[in-house]
């Protein structure tokens, strides 16, 4: 069985800080490059994450992932957390986008009759894009909203990412976006570089966004101050909630086929004792819960 952590990596300072907040006992890891991540645990957990600063940009967040990747080898995911601009009104304010498939849209071709695109998809690990799927509907992940707040929602589609910050919707790199990418629930800066670095060395990758703005001209407002901290808490949850059940799963499914039978059928009697004793208080979740409650 792996006892790798999951790297989750962000661009901002802020994003990181959502994260780590998540973190129970977070001890510095310094890379022999100057690299530092922090590697704890989610709280309440045995779940280890090791946490890095990317910067932003697809390149330097493809280098920092790589680093990660050889550095922690994590056999679970590699998940990049934090804010993104929605590309459509449907999509809510404080809401998480995950990824279905990221987009790298700057690729094209320039000839006599405009702008061709070149675009790179990468796809989400079907697995793992199933258990999002499941705590999704669960509904269960998100902290308690304040006052009267309707709890974030998560929406699953594909991510554009680029290598400027969209901040128009009328704007030539909007219109080419809208045209050529027109299912793109929201817009970036890192994702490919994260994607490519999984995609090099065999590394499932998970990409989850908070929605921060809507890529409209209101960035940088007051509005978008306000939204950015709860966009990135809401990323960080869903991420670290998504983290736990990751591992969980990977350590039932490590668990040798002998002693998932024997957990079975104790399980089974317990059961069965219990209703001929009428007896109370048998913790069942303890039964399913792998390493990661």
């Amino acid at each position: 069985m792996s006892n790798s952590p999951v790297v989750i990596l962000t661009a901002l300072n802020l994003e990181y800080q959502a994260v780590r907040q998540r973190l129970a006992d977070p001890q510095v890891h310094r890379h022999e490059r100057g690299t530092r991540f922090e590697v704890g645990t989610v709280r309440g957990t045995s779940c280890s994450v090791a946490l890095g600063l990317t910067s932003k940009g697809n390149h330097a967040a493809a280098v920092i992932a790589e680093r990660a990747i050889q550095e922690f080898s994590p056999a679970v995911a590699v998940l990049f957390v934090g804010v993104a601009g929605a590309l459509w009104d449907t999509t809510r304010l404080g809401d998480v986008v995950m990824a279905s498939h990221v987009y790298a849209y700057h690729g094209g071709t320039s000839e006599d009759d405009g702008l061709k695109a070149r675009p790179r998809v990468w796809e989400a690990p079907h697995g793992i894009s199933q258990l999002a799927s499941h705590l999704a509907r669960l509904n269960d992940w998100a902290d308690p909203a304040p006052g009267h707040e309707e709890a974030p929602q998560v929406r699953f589609g594909a991510i554009a990412a680029g290598e400027i910050v969209q901040n128009s919707r009328i704007s030539a790199e909007a219109k080419w976006i809208r045209q050529h990418y027109n299912d793109a629930l929201a817009i970036e800066m890192e994702a490919a570089g994260v994607a490519q670095a999984g995609h090099l060395n065999g590394a499932p990758v998970a990409i989850v966004r908070g929605i921060s703005d809507r890529a409209d001209g209101t960035k940088n407002s007051a509005e978008d101050r306000s939204w950015q901290p709860k966009a990135a808490a809401n990323a960080a949850a869903f991420a670290t909630r998504l983290a736990v059940e990751l591992v969980g799963e990977q350590e039932e499914t490590a668990m040798p086929q002998d002693d998932r039978v024997r957990s079975a059928d104790w399980f089974d009697r317990r059961v069965s004792n219990t209703a001929h004793n009428s007896t109370v208080g048998i913790m069942a979740g303890s039964v399913a819960a792998a390493a990661c409650t």
